[in-house]
């Protein structure tokens, strides 16, 4: 057993204590009082875990709640960014908080607070066990991941920029409890179908079906999905029409596609933009974008993880790495070119649904983890 790992289990109880107290700081995305006010309790337990000398950089936002950033001002080793949202997908009181044997369920335990909790932890061990930390630690803590990330991606990149490697809290993947290592850029695109209106009896033929021209462009939209590649592409809405007996003058879908390179990326980009309506007479409206860039298994984030290997032996662990097709804040630092390693905060399972939850018996040796990978990256600088 290591330092740290001794030190996180002795301290179990309170991390429990702090875990319960940030479930029940309810946090739904687009609910700014709620978010912010679970921010300000993250600032309490900065301060009481780590002391003062931890400043915080408030980014302040209009619509959703404001990011937070810590760090100390006197540390002069590598940066290492902990990255990590506290915005759920849970209603305030939607999902009960409930203890059953060593499982912990609530809104947002393993998606993702246990893992934001799980990085201040891990550096609270290296401040009380080591005479000097092996890293200068930056956290960043944002409020609107769960709804694709529209006021922090900025932020994120900024800060990600002057740090020299990218932590990501994101859980650990499910029933493998690997690390993430590779994961799939997120597109969202939404298509708008603008026809002509007609009485479907007397003037059929006057009208331009736009339900019709979305159909036919589902189809199309259908086709590109490439398994072999990795590549999906969903129509996962569609909306149009009024009446039966009128010939539909409006029409639209939402798509979502996941890739695994820039390079596939840019390939259905085109081709979503490249579409065009059957019928001469519609209007073929495309807006979207690639939201999340993929982020890929190159060398660097490779490094990251042999790192993260070489920590678990000290930990009598067994790391192992996945690619999942879920985005994250890591594709956007990974995609500038910094070293980005995901999944190191807490097992479980369930995200985004009502049996969420963590394995808490597993808390003290991930958060341990963390510990010792900023052990070695300190050691290999």
């Amino acid at each position: 057993m290591t330092q740290t790992h001794d030190f996180i289990l002795k301290h179990i109880q309170d991390i429990k204590f702090d875990l319960i107290n940030l479930l029940q700081a309810e946090s739904p995305s687009l609910e700014k009082d709620l978010v912010d006010k679970t921010g300000d309790l993250i600032r309490d337990i900065i301060h009481k875990r780590l002391g003062s000398d931890y400043i915080c950089t408030v980014h302040p936002q209009i619509e959703y709640g404001n990011h937070l950033q810590f760090e100390k001002s006197d540390t002069f080793k590598p940066r290492i960014l902990f990255l990590s949202h506290f915005d759920t997908v849970w209603k305030k009181g939607e999902l009960p908080i409930r203890v059953e044997d060593q499982l912990l369920y609530g809104p947002g335990v393993f998606d993702m607070k246990s893992g934001l909790l799980s990085s201040i932890w891990a550096v609270t061990s290296l401040e009380k066990t080591l005479d000097t930390l092996p890293i200068s630690p930056v956290f960043l803590f944002t409020s609107d991941e769960e709804i694709g990330s529209l006021s922090s991606r900025d932020v994120i990149e900024k800060v990600a920029k002057t740090c020299d490697a990218v932590f990501v809290m994101e859980p650990a993947e499910a029933h493998t409890n690997a690390l993430k290592t590779a994961r799939k850029g997120v597109g969202i695109y939404k298509l708008q179908v603008q026809g002509v209106s007609a009485h479907a009896g007397n003037h059929h033929e006057d009208g331009v079906n736009a339900i019709s021209e979305v159909a036919n462009l589902v189809l199309q939209l259908e086709e590109l999905t490439d398994y072999s590649k990795g590549t999906t592409v969903n129509v996962g809405t569609i909306q149009g029409g009024t009446l039966s007996n009128v010939v539909p003058e409006y029409a639209s879908i939402d798509i979502d596609f996941r890739v695994t390179s820039s390079e596939e990326a840019n390939r259905i980009i085109k081709r979503i933009e490249q579409l065009t309506p059957k019928n001469p007479l519609a209007k073929l409206t495309i807006t979207g974008e690639l939201n999340r860039p993929p982020l890929e298994r190159n060398t660097a984030n490779q490094q990251l993880f042999e790192l993260a290997k070489l920590a678990g032996r000290r930990l009598n662990m067994d790391v192992k790495e996945s690619s999942v097709g879920g985005g994250s804040d890591g594709n956007f630092t990974s995609a500038l070119g910094i070293p980005t390693i995901d999944g190191l905060g807490i097992p479980g399972d369930g995200p985004h649904a009502r049996h969420e939850h963590i394995r808490f018996d597993l808390f003290a040796e991930r958060c341990a983890l963390v510990a010792e990978l900023c052990i070695e990256y300190g050691n290999e600088s």
